[in-house]
């Protein structure tokens, strides 16, 4: 083989690996997560999807603290957090009882303190409080959107807690973009139409 034939032997970085190439940090992957986004090999860069002469910043002490935490803490941990704000929530509800209370009474709404309109969460806290006592009629009369999301919410908690803890592979519900702005829209245009001043429409007043 002629000297023309051979390839040049590629440099070496003190640590091994070839001159030019990615090396992660202490505490890091050596490699990023293949998925939507991180291809196991970047067209024309290096192995593991790190292009050419790509220098991955080094974490600060912050970082390496919550990474390792985070690779250390249990997996049932977060869903137990969440679990624990929701139950603190529904104490709250139960115990302040906001269907006897003033209706400037803490904490107040401020849109309807200043303006006497209700904003697109006015009456969710009461809606809360009878469903928890089993009056779904008085619940929709306050909040009728929170009391429809409301099993939806409950199934999404219960589907993502159950598979963080434990594993379960409850059936997905498919919510797409358009799925969620037609919501949001429903949501405002119920946020208008129960301020409007004209019956049956005060109904919905609270």
């Amino acid at each position: 083989m002629s000297s023309v034939d051979r390839s040049p032997a590629q440099p070496q970085s003190p640590t091994g690996e070839p001159a030019g190439a990615a090396v992660a940090p202490e505490g890091w992957p050596a490699a990023p997560v293949e998925g939507p986004g991180f291809p196991a090999h970047h067209p024309g860069g290096q192995p593991g999807g790190y292009p050419v002469g790509y220098q991955v910043a080094e974490p600060d002490r912050l970082t390496r603290l919550v990474t390792r935490l985070h690779a250390r803490t249990p997996r049932w941990v977060v869903p137990l957090a969440a679990l624990g704000c929701v139950a603190a929530g529904i104490g709250y509800t139960l115990l302040s009882d906001p269907t006897r209370s003033a209706p400037d009474a803490l904490p107040s709404c401020l849109l309807k303190l200043t303006t006497g309109l209700d904003c697109p969460g006015c009456g969710g806290t009461r809606a809360l409080w009878y469903v928890l006592h089993a009056d779904l009629p008085a619940a929709a009369r306050h909040h009728f959107l929170f009391v429809f999301a409301l099993p939806f919410l409950a199934y999404f908690f219960v589907a993502w807690a159950g598979r963080q803890a434990f594993g379960w592979r409850l059936p997905e519900l498919r919510v797409s973009p358009k799925l969620i702005g037609g919501f949001l829209a429903a949501w405002l245009a119920f946020s208008v139409v129960r301020n409007l001043p004209w019956p049956p429409f005060t109904a919905l007043y609270v």
